[in-house]
């Protein structure tokens, strides 16, 4: 067939082809990423609810992605477009055997100690074929497209089928948390879409049937001219252009999700925006200029570089920010790379070295990251360093940019200096809070809000602008981190911090344990005050109410998921057992440690057992009708393990209770709504529950209570009797809310109730 022969080709016949193109690219797409949230969500009850089943789950899916478009590529060696077609079809045939999806119990139970190879292991195995196959359809229908459409307008830009593709990613992504999680269980999603890969199969089927039926292309298409190979140096422009917004993605997500929940509805957020980036940079006409992403992108990023340290405030101006920054970051990185998009023959080149820098990007923040760095710094390291990507100004640099760049530099150094001559003269510092009542974070806030404003007028000087934009973020870190740390680690599950504040109404110094912006536990270094329990453990809260309330009963038996700092071990005597259900190895080394706490080393009167793994899976393997009281305290932390919520766990918790047991729920959170959910679990159940929304007193030591919201449950009436005397614990009226499953989870409507009530 001759180039003439397509060009002469009806424009009804063309436009039928790229239609079909189109639909069977943007259904692949849809199949591909309407999958990771699925498949991530079915995987996270056996690894806590950590964030970072996430982000690995996503190094595991950029790398599938990889070793498809490496398929993708090494498939255009065969010459004949129906050969390709046969093997494509073949493939996806035999990937089919692997469904419908389910997670593979081939690799046991994961070892906390060791999670990440155990997940990438399991989700190889689990969804690995039909994601490879799947995930390599773009690239080939694209090369595809280019040889049956050679000599056309169309065909010579194949890459417009891209934005195809990345809209029915984008469209799947929206729909997995808005649509698709609330309304439809894991049993019907999984189904669901298995259907739709055998769909998939059919459509491809009918795709390659009809475009060899079409008139004028019942010849084996040409092969395509051979451009210019591409330099060394070009590749890896393109690996580093893909690889920072792909670190950025899991960055952001990080910094999100701590804060919040470790759920899908998080999660796709920022691969939405991610995959948005490249439907917009792929058009023939993007919606968004060059100009103008450059513009903004420089200004958001000088926003948040000044705001990244500071976790705590309005919470849905910080997502704006950050997911605004992300996208426009993303996009321009995108944009620079559209740009250097090579001639068609070289399509699936491209897609390679782009895939490869996306694994790059998050292989760094995934994976390398957590073991170089002991703080996260990935995130602001990435943000700030791809601003080398901004296209550089080629005029001589100006008497005033250089003044411009020492100022913001100098002002930068300002809330450093101010918080050490403030920590050192705590009358200054008591003086001036009365002339200006700010916090330091606010003030520092104001004082950067300056030097961003330099690094703005300063953008196109990439170095200039890239280093006032670290000093910023060392600055505003410096404020932001609070208490004076004593130790920092970080595992798999997040970053644990002992820091050490002052309480003089406790003796003094006090440790306290953090993950993220929440404490875990805080303890008196004062010997007379060390084993008084404190915060969320105080006698006075719900927690330290079940607790005292077993004085009666010798030889309790008492079961903790959660850790912390152990403080609950204070109240252990000789005759009772006590046993902690910790997920994180870090978490029992540091509460173990004398140097930091010592309410399990000291305080507790005999030894304390620490049961390692996810709750769900080691709580299955105690003696049902054992405990006299179990205390869920999960729910609280950064990311909230929703299936440990759900009315299967809750079903569990209550069979492991003596009759007259009890179970505490701690539901104790800053962003969602979560006591709903476990009212209805116990009324699922049949079983009663007493709520108590504890307030902590004014009067008392900064870290002797906190405020305490808590759910109890029994067996039997006869194990609430003694809290119903008890005035402050009240019956909640019956709620219309489903409960949460195993196979169903509504956090979205979590944050609804918690934003609104």
């Amino acid at each position: 067939m001759t180039d003439t022969a397509v060009q002469t080709a009806p424009g009804r016949e063309g436009r039928m082809t790229y239609g079909l193109f189109a639909v069977a690219i943007f259904t692949s797409a849809a199949l591909v990423f309407a999958v990771q949230p699925m498949v991530a969500k079915l995987v996270l009850p056996q690894l806590g609810g950590s964030p970072s089943v996430w982000n690995t789950s996503m190094v595991f899916f950029q790398a599938a992605l990889l070793a498809g478009y490496g398929y993708a590529h090494g498939l255009q060696r065969i010459g004949s477009i129906r050969l390709q077609v046969a093997v494509h079809l073949a493939l996806l045939a035999a990937a089919a055997l692997f469904l419908p999806l389910h997670v593979s119990g081939l690799f046991g139970d994961p070892d906390p100690a060791a999670p990440i190879g155990w997940l990438l292991a399991t989700l190889a195995l689990s969804v690995g074929a039909p994601f490879a196959v799947l995930s390599a359809t773009a690239p080939l229908l694209q090369a595809w497209f280019a040889r049956v459409r050679a000599g056309t307008p169309e065909g010579r830009n194949p890459y417009v089928l891209y934005a195809a593709s990345n809209l029915g990613s984008f469209l799947a992504l929206l729909a997995y948390p808005l649509l698709i999680e609330p309304l439809a269980t894991l049993g019907g999603q999984r189904a669901g879409w298995s259907a739709g890969y055998g769909v998939f199969i059919l459509m491809v089927a009918g795709l390659a049937f009809v475009v060899w039926r079409t008139r004028g292309l019942a010849q084996e298409p040409p092969r395509l001219a051979t451009s210019p190979a591409l330099s060394w140096r070009d590749r890896g422009i393109l690996v580093l252009l893909a690889a920072a917004p792909s670190s950025l993605m899991l960055g952001v997500t990080t910094h999100l999700s701590t804060d919040v929940a470790s759920a899908p509805f998080l999660w796709v957020a920022p691969l939405a925006l991610y995959l948005l980036t490249f439907v917009i940079a792929f058009q023939t006409r993007p919606a968004i200029p060059i100009w103008a992403t450059l513009l903004l992108q420089a200004a958001l990023a000088s926003a948040c570089v000044m705001l990244v340290a500071f976790r705590t405030g309005f919470w849905p101006m910080l997502f704006a920010v950050h997911l605004a920054t992300f996208f426009f970051t993303a996009l321009m990185c995108h944009q620079l790379l559209a740009e250097r998009r090579p001639a068609p023959d070289r399509l699936t080149e491209f897609y390679l070295l782009m895939s490869l820098g996306g694994v790059i990007g998050g292989a760094f923040t995934a994976l390398l990251a957590p073991v170089i760095f002991k703080m996260v710094w990935e995130y602001p390291l990435v943000l700030v360093l791809v601003g080398l990507a901004r296209p550089p100004l080629t005029r001589p640099v100006q008497r005033n940019e250089i003044i411009l760049f020492v100022a913001a530099l100098l002002v930068a150094a300002i809330p450093p200096l101010l918080s050490a001559v403030f920590r050192a003269n705590w009358d200054l510092a008591w003086a001036f809070n009365r002339v200006l009542p700010w916090g330091m974070q606010q003030l520092a806030i104001v004082i950067l809000g300056v030097s961003a404003i330099c690094a703005f007028l300063l953008r196109d000087r990439g170095p200039a602008f890239v280093i006032i934009l670290a000093a910023m973020a060392l600055s505003s870190h410096y404020i932001a981190r609070g208490y004076d740390a004593r130790f920092t680690d970080r595992s798999f599950f997040g970053v644990m911090k002992v820091a050490e504040t002052t309480d003089p109404r406790l003796g003094g110094p006090v440790h306290v344990l953090m993950h993220g912006t929440t404490l875990h536990g805080a303890q008196a270094r004062d010997p007379a005050r060390a084993c008084q329990p404190t915060l969320y453990y105080a006698p006075s809260t719900p927690l330290g109410q079940a607790a005292l309330s077993l004085r009666d009963r010798p030889g309790a038996v008492i079961g903790v998921v959660g850790q912390g700092s152990g403080a609950l071990a204070a109240y252990k005597r000789a005759s009772d057992s006590l046993t902690f259900f910790e997920i994180d190895p870090m978490v029992d080394r540091m509460s173990r440690d004398p140097r930091w706490f010592t309410f399990i080393s000291t305080c507790a009167d005999g030894p304390i057992r620490t049961v390692l793994g996810d709750a769900r899976l080691t709580l299955g393997k105690e003696a049902r009708g054992t405990y006299d009281l179990l205390v869920i305290d999960a729910f609280s932390s950064d990311a909230v393990p929703t299936h440990l919520l759900t009315r299967e766990a809750v079903g569990l918790y209550l069979s492991l209770l003596k009759p007259d047991g009890v179970v505490v729920l701690h539901l104790s959170n800053r962003n969602l709504e979560i006591t709903l959910p476990a009212q209805a679990a116990a009324q699922a159940l049949g079983v009663p529950a007493l709520h108590q929304v504890y307030v902590e007193d004014p009067d008392a030591p900064e870290m002797a209570e906190a405020s305490t919201e808590a759910l109890i449950l029994s067996p039997t009436e006869a194990g609430l009797a003694r809290f119903r005397a008890d005035g402050r614990w009240n019956q909640l009226q019956e709620t219309q809310v489903r409960p949460w499953t195993d196979d169903y989870v509504n956090l979205i409507g979590s944050l609804w109730r918690h934003l609104t009530q």
